[in-house]
């Protein structure tokens, strides 16, 4: 069940706290050929299964901006904002793929609220410090600060 921050008020009391972790999501084939399909970007590397299994990783991996646009999903399984009148993506910093994500991993995001700091009418801008893991692996496959306005 996710936390639930209701208005400015709230979402500015959660600068600085560990939301913790989303549930293991699946990387499918045809998910990545899906996300392939939508982005154009069709590298051997994500959609070729055959050329895939005799590359570096023995089988495709999935685009690294497929699992950075899972942190929307996944984020809201750990916070759901109510009471305010508009969300904006607002885009993200220091964006980071230190390890690749074969298919048939699990991922899943941990997240934390870095800051939030006034905006323009009455907004605030929430800065969320980003990390996804591959289930079985130490390193990180993603790490990014992801920026969100709140507007009353």
């Amino acid at each position: 069940m996710p936390r639930t921050a209701h208005g400015i008020e709230e979402i500015t009391a959660l600068a600085g706290q560990d939301l913790g972790h989303s549930r293991w999501w699946e990387v499918s084939q045809e998910t990545i050929d899906t996300f392939a399909a939508v982005s154009g970007d069709h590298q051997w590397i994500h959609t070729d299964t055959a050329r895939a299994a005799e590359g570096p990783y023995g089988r495709t991996i999935a685009h690294g901006y497929l699992v950075l646009s899972w942190g929307i999903p996944m984020f809201a399984e750990l916070l759901q904002v109510t009471g305010v009148g508009m969300a904006l993506n607002y885009g993200v910093n220091k964006v980071r793929f230190p390890a690749p994500i074969p298919v048939g991993s699990r991922v899943r995001l941990h997240a934390r609220v870095a800051s939030v700091e006034p905006v323009k009418r009455g907004g605030v801008q929430m800065t969320r410090a980003f990390t996804f893991a591959r289930e079985g692996t130490d390193k990180p496959v993603c790490v990014a600060e992801s920026l969100t306005h709140f507007y009353p």
